[in-house]
């Protein structure tokens, strides 16, 4: 009996063994899968990242030269199969030509959103050592994100806050239907698995999806609806 006993603790102990590998086995994984990315994306100089995974949870770590390789990295994370969360500490070091004074960029960032005739008037830019805080009011959340894409890429910038909001368009029922109908359009993802609610201007999604760019995907479809200025993604990612 002691034996069999012994026998059954071993036998437990294997599964256990077995089940750490495993895990160390896909962590190392995706880890290797995510800094494959970073390389192999153009637009990023991943010489100065590090990166890490626990349980789908990536973590990025070290230095890029400006803030829009910053945003480029975090995306090239996202877009890795089994990635479920990115963990952005990356720091933005300019090199010396890249760095400028506020007055400098406060003129450049003025230049490029009055020039845009995507975006309305009244769209604000405040520089405070390389960081800018954008505020103002938009109809449509493409129209807050290219606020944000256009100023990210300007030479000197170390950081975005986008506090620009979007002013609601149509009633909460409306806005519900046409975020639904447009995850049903969407060839790439399956909307009976995801279900809409929203409130205040912001959707609330849940249910699940097979990968993270699924989950993008949903956010995405679901800013795009009229009067929706974020979304919580409560969706959970199942491969």
């Amino acid at each position: 009996m002691g034996s069999l006993v012994a026998e059954r603790r071993r036998g437990r102990r294997r599964d256990e063994g077995k089940r750490e590998e495993r895990a160390l086995t896909t962590n190392t994984e995706l880890q290797a899968h995510v800094v494959a990315e970073l390389k192999w994306d153009p637009k990023i100089d991943a010489s100065e990242i590090a990166v890490s995974a626990t349980d789908g949870a990536v973590t990025l770590v070290g230095f890029v030269p400006d803030y829009f390789q910053k945003t480029k990295a975090v995306a090239a994370a996202e877009r890795v199969y089994g990635v479920k969360a990115v963990a952005d500490e990356l720091e933005v070091r300019l090199r010396g030509s890249h760095v400028r004074d506020d007055s400098d960029i406060a003129q450049s960032i003025a230049h490029i959103l009055s020039s845009n005739t995507v975006l309305p008037a009244g769209i604000q830019a405040k520089v405070a050592d390389g960081v800018i805080t954008l505020t103002g009011s938009v109809l449509w959340d493409f129209q807050r994100e290219e606020a944000a894409r256009l100023v990210d890429g300007v030479i000197g910038v170390k950081h975005v806050i986008n506090l620009v909001t979007v002013r609601p368009q149509a009633t909460v029922a409306q806005v519900e239907k046409e975020i639904t109908n447009a995850l049903a359009r969407h060839a790439a993802l399956d909307a009976r698995r995801i279900r809409v609610s929203t409130e205040d201007g912001t959707a609330v999604l849940s249910g699940h999806v097979h990968s993270f760019e699924e989950a993008r995907l949903a956010k995405q479809a679901a800013l795009s609806a009229p009067g929706i200025s974020k979304v919580e993604d409560h969706l959970v990612v199942q491969p």
